[in-house]
Formats: C-alpha cells, structure tokens, sequence
C-alpha cells in the first residue's frame, strides 16, 4: 500500500508556532525531506525528534523527486519541510507533489505558519483580495518591468524581498507606484519583529537611516487611487504627477487604463 506526502509547516521565527498535528506526524514520519538538514535538526533537536532526514532542495529537486516517489509508492510516509514556513511557497517542493499526484500518492497538506500571511493580517492593508508574487526580479530594469505589470492589479500586492536589495526595490517601488501605502514587514515572529508603514520613500528612508537592513522581510503594496474614466485624459495624468510618478510613467498607466496608444495621451498632454 502507497505512503502519504505530507506537506508539514514550520515556525518561520517563534518556535512555538508549530502545530501538534505537524508534531505528531514529523515524530511518525518514516523520512523527512528538508530544504536544509542542518536548519531541520535544530527543529527537531527542539522537540525531541530522532527521524531519518534527506535533502531536497533546488538545486538536487529532479534527481531527488523520482527517489522520494518511489519510496512513497513502496509504503513510506514522508514529510516534506521547508527551512521556515509553508513548504512551495517561494521554495521547493513542486516537482514533488505532482510527481506524487502523477502516481497516485496522497498528499496531505498541514498548514502552519505563513509569512505571506503574517504579514498580510498585521500590515493594515486591504485583505479583502491579494496577489502574492514571490520574490522580485533582483535587477533593476527586470524589477520595475515586474511592477509595472502589477500596476493596474486591484489588490494588495505581496512579495518577499531580500534585505541587501529592499533599498533599491522601494526606490523601484515609489518610482512606480508613486504615493501608494506600502508595508514593510520585518523578521516577523522573531524577537525585533517590526512593520514599517507609510509612502515607498517614507518607508525608504527610515530604512536608510539605518546602518544596515537585516532579517527576512515581506514587502507589501496597497491599491491604488482610480481615477474615474470620465475625467479629460490630461487631468488624469496630472493627478497621478502631483501622487509622485513620473510623467512618462503616468502616461503609460492612463493609456493602459482608456484603451488609448502612449502616443495619444502624449500628444493630449502636450498639445
């Protein structure tokens, strides 16, 4: 008879922020599938867990995924963990549980801690719908085309960012976005948890000021302003100017918005 996958969340901080059902099965797990061993035998070091572990990471993903299923096809019961959270969200894990499916293992999801959503119920930002988008493109020009994309998105926007390039994603961000609110959220769960909000140059700034920026962190984009379709073409783009994007980029997003070529607009503004 087939094992079970079992996708277990861990604490992405706070080591209390385990579940009991993620205990019990990780304690009668027949092998643990980690991202990192070392950072999986703290946990379980923690909680008094003694289980076989294997890696499985991006790195060895295709190779791994075939030997996991056969395992699984010859009875085993695996849990797949992520270093911090809700395993595939942003980390591996997904040529897994459809290799499973393919082969008729049941994948059991056991839910626990999320940064994503963490961060989204403390941010203070609208939770009635958002778009997670993993983590943004670590290059300039990739960056603000990912943004730009996003911008007419009617939602809050999430990503995961890392802290060595948070300064350029706002700068990125506040070029884009103009005056939108924006939430950064810091090492969440952990001891120096904090959320910054405020404008993407607010938040900037009191990062900068900072003689570094440390921790994982959560970058969150509230909706933006509509402006009504029944306002003339050139009030449209002033409006967005005096919220602080840049005229061309203003341009761009009221030609989006009216179905109108960039050119239209241009002369419309211009003329």
């Amino acid at each position: 008879m087939p094992g079970t996958l079992y996708l277990v969340a861990t604490p992405i901080g706070n080591l209390e922020d385990i579940t009991l059902r993620a205990l019990r099965l990780l304690r009668e797990a027949d092998l643990i599938a980690c991202e990192d061993t070392r950072q999986t035998g703290k946990l379980l070091a923690h909680f008094g867990i003694d289980k076989p572990m294997t890696s499985y990471h991006e790195h060895n993903e295709t190779a791994r995924t075939q030997e996991m299923v056969a395992k699984l096809e010859a009875g085993a019961n695996i849990a797949l963990v992520s270093d911090a959270g809700t395993p595939l969200v942003s980390d591996p894990g997904y040529r897994l549980v459809t290799a499973a499916i393919d082969a008729g293992i049941t994948v059991v999801p056991i839910p626990g801690a999320s940064a994503v959503l963490g961060a989204l119920s403390g941010a203070g930002l609208p939770t009635d719908a958002f778009r997670f988008c993993g983590f943004l493109p670590p290059k300039q020009g990739q960056r603000k085309k990912a943004l730009e994309a996003l911008r007419d998105e009617d939602c809050t926007l999430v990503f995961y960012e890392a802290p060595h390039r948070i300064l350029d994603a706002l700068l990125d961000v506040s070029a884009v976005y103009g005056e939108r609110p924006v939430v950064v959220a810091r090492e969440l769960t952990k001891l120096h948890e904090e959320f910054l909000r405020g404008t993407a140059e607010e938040v900037r700034a009191r990062l900068a000021a900072r003689p570094s920026v440390k921790g994982e962190i959560v970058l969150l984009i509230g909706k933006g302003s509509p402006i009504p379709s029944d306002t003339p073409v050139e009030e449209a783009v002033r409006e967005l100017e005096q919220k602080g994007v840049a005229r061309m980029d203003a341009i761009k997003q009221v030609a989006r918005q009216r179905g109108l070529s960039k050119r239209e607009v241009y002369s419309k503004v211009t003329g």
